[in-house]
C-alpha cells in the first residue's frame, strides 16, 4: 500500500482508499479474517489475494452479462479500482440449501434442499446483529424505494443463476451467499448497481461430492486450513495454478487475467 493515499473506510476484510478520479475508489483486500460479528478473529496469510482474484473473475464475467457491478478492473495482487456508490443498508441473502442461521430459525437440517430458492434482507448494523427484515420495512423506512427493490431482487435472482451454473460446472455447490448493492450516480439520476464483492468470504460453497466445506466456514467452525479450501476454487475457476499436482496455499501462484 501506498502511504500518502486518503483512507477512507476500513471495514472487517477491505480498506477503501480515494481513487484517481472523483468517482472511483480503490478497494484493497485484507487478509483478516472474522465470524460471528468479529467476535473471531486472525489474520490468515493470501486470503485477500485469493479474494480479490475470484471477485475479480465472477464480476468481469456479470458486467459482461450487462448485470452492472461497481468493478472497474484489478490493479495488483490485492486492489480493484470501482465506481464510488451510495451503499444501500441491506444484506441480500440468497439461499439454495439449509445451512447457517436459517436452520435454527426454521428448525431445518442443515444440507436439506430448499423448496426454492430463497431471497432474504437483513438490515445492516453491526450493533442490532444486522437484523432480518421484510420488504414492508425496506420501503417504509426508506432504505430502498419499491422500485430499486424491485431492481435488487431482479439482479439477485439473474446472480443465482449464473453462479450456480458457474460452480456446478466445477464440482462445487452454490449453497449460500450474501451481497450488497449501491446507488450509482449521474447528476441527479442513480441507479442500482452490485457493490462489495462475491468471494468464498461471502458464498457457502460445498464440493459436489464430499460436501467438503470451500468457503469461511472453515474459519467459523475450525475444519480446515482456510486459504487452502479458498485456493481450490480459485484452481477450479481457473485462477490458480498448480506446483507438483498440488496447489501451494502458503503463497499463491496466480495465473494472470486478460
Amino acid at each position: 500500500m501506498k502511504s500518502h493515499r486518503n483512507r477512507l473506510y476500513e471495514g472487517k476484510a477491505k480498506i477503501l482508499y480515494e481513487g484517481p478520479d472523483p468517482d472511483t475508489l480503490i478497494v484493497h483486500f485484507k487478509d483478516d479474517a472474522t465470524a460471528f460479528n468479529a467476535e473471531k478473529k486472525a489474520v490468515i496469510d493470501g486470503k485477500g489475494v485469493l479474494n480479490n482474484r475470484i471477485c475479480e473473475l465472477i464480476f468481469t464475467k456479470l458486467n459482461e452479462m450487462n448485470i452492472p457491478t461497481h468493478f472497474i478492473k484489478r490493479l495488483n495482487m490485492r486492489e480493484q479500482l470501482i465506481h464510488k456508490v451510495e451503499i444501500i443498508p441491506l444484506e441480500v441473502i440468497v439461499r439454495n440449501v439449509a445451512a447457517g442461521s436459517i436452520c435454527k430459525q426454521l428448525g431445518l437440517t442443515e444440507g436439506e434442499p430448499l423448496p426454492r430458492s430463497i431471497i432474504e434482507f437483513c438490515y445492516k448494523d453491526d450493533a442490532l446483529g444486522d437484523p432480518l427484515v421484510a420488504e414492508e420495512h425496506i420501503t417504509a423506512f426508506g432504505w430502498a424505494t419499491p422500485g430499486e427493490l424491485d431492481d435488487i431482487i431482479n439482479m439477485t435472482t439473474r446472480i443465482n443463476d449464473f453462479m450456480c451454473g458457474l460452480f456446478s460446472a466445477i464440482g462445487i455447490r452454490l449453497i449460500d451467499f450474501k451481497i450488497e448493492f449501491g446507488r450509482q450516480y449521474d447528476g441527479e439520476v442513480s441507479r442500482v448497481i452490485l457493490a462489495d464483492e462475491i468471494s468464498p468470504d461471502s458464498c457457502r460453497l460445498w464440493d459436489v461430492e464430499t460436501n467438503r466445506k470451500l468457503d469461511k466456514d472453515n474459519f467459523r467452525r475450525d475444519l480446515g486450513d482456510l486459504v487452502e479450501a479458498y485456493s481450490e476454487v480459485a484452481r477450479r475457476l481457473g485462477i490458480l495454478k498448480e506446483e507438483n499436482g498440488k496447489p501451494k496455499p502458503s503463497k499463491p501462484v496466480l495465473v494472470k487475467s486478460d
